[in-house]
């Protein structure tokens, strides 16, 4: 856990293993060591270090490459002289995986949009992460790589999977169903940033996209385009902008009066219809359902593409029957 006043870089699991090669080395360990409290110019590194002025430049620039230093060039008596200081106290890597936080009555999870249980796909589609494609675009097999958990934009586009649930492809994930024992659902938040998928990308392009909780359809919703051919506010430097580049962020709300999706009335789903007490996962797929109208495809963005730095984000409220709760406040 950070300490509050610390200087903390924060890296994805991912971009960690350059990380680690930096660090790896007793040197570069001492560099730091010795710039825990003051900044010292190259000189009076060499002389602590007792190393050649060679070597201690050559771990430097690795360690600023790296982020954790910085050079500041300044006056000095014979000329300018490089002073070096640490950028950072701590350093906090981010694991692949499910975040979850709780509040009174509620429990929200995070889920990255790569952390997925199934998916059936086909061509066209993709996912890359925030660096890179992951496998080879159009091509299925590519959602199998061990680097899916890393996707932070994914796609399936219009394609027929006649021994699938979905004709047309979903994606389907397993949110944790951990809210306290002996409470009972009374209303479940989803949101995500999500679009059509069409070729480059198409202002006037629909996809009729369906929501399932626990194999109970919740709705449909219709999206009007595959947005871009303008930079996104989290659109990674290799990423074109003459490709999709953001999503509308939606928000599905289950309730005990029904559902609904961005404050407007959706369906007619209650809360009661998908709480299923005793399962240890909530079962959530997005998708292009059977007999869909508008057969646009699918894209989801993560918390490091498009316009809004999420990634899918489930928030489960709860309660106690009456006696439960008096129990608990004694």
């Amino acid at each position: 856990m950070a300490i509050p006043g610390k200087r903390v870089l924060e890296v994805e699991s991912e971009s960690a293993t350059a990380l680690f090669r930096v660090l790896s080395s007793e040197t570069r360990v001492l560099i730091l060591s010795l710039l825990s409290h003051n900044t010292m110019n190259v000189a009076e590194l060499t002389a602590a270090l007792d190393l050649p002025h060679s070597t201690v430049s050559l771990n430097i620039k690795q360690l600023v490459v790296a982020g954790l230093l910085q050079v500041e060039y300044v006056p000095g008596t014979h000329g300018t002289q490089k002073l070096v200081s640490k950028r950072y106290d701590e350093v906090l890597i981010r694991l692949p995986g499910v975040a979850v936080e709780a509040a009174q009555d509620s429990v929200e999870i995070r889920m990255p949009i790569g952390n997925y249980r199934h998916v059936e796909a086909t061509a066209p589609c993709g996912l890359a992460s925030d660096t890179r494609y992951i496998g080879t675009i159009d091509d299925p097999r590519s959602f199998f790589e061990p680097d899916h958990v890393f996707a932070q934009i994914l796609w399936l586009g219009s394609g027929l999977v006649e021994y699938a649930f979905v004709e047309y492809g979903f994606v389907e994930y397993a949110f944790p169903y951990n809210i306290p024992f002996g409470a009972h659902l009374t209303r479940l938040e989803f949101s995500a940033e999500v679009c059509s998928e069409a070729p480059s990308y198409d202002p006037d392009w629909p996809s009729d996209i369906t929501l399932w909780i626990n194999e109970v359809e919740i709705g449909t919703w219709t999206s009007p385009a595959d947005f871009g051919g303008v930079p996104a506010r989290f659109q990674p430097s290799w990423w074109n902008s003459d490709q999709t580049t953001y999503g509308l962020l939606q928000t599905w709300e289950i309730g005990e009066q029904g559902s609904s999706l961005c404050g407007q009335p959706f369906s007619e789903v209650r809360i009661g219809e998908i709480d299923v007490p005793g399962h240890t996962h909530l079962s959530l797929r997005l998708g292009i359902k059977p007999g869909a109208v508008n057969v646009g495809g699918l894209k989801l963005f993560g918390r490091k593409f498009g316009n809004h730095p999420q990634d899918l984000l489930m928030r489960l409220h709860y309660a106690f029957a009456d006696d439960q709760r008096r129990a608990r406040l004694r």
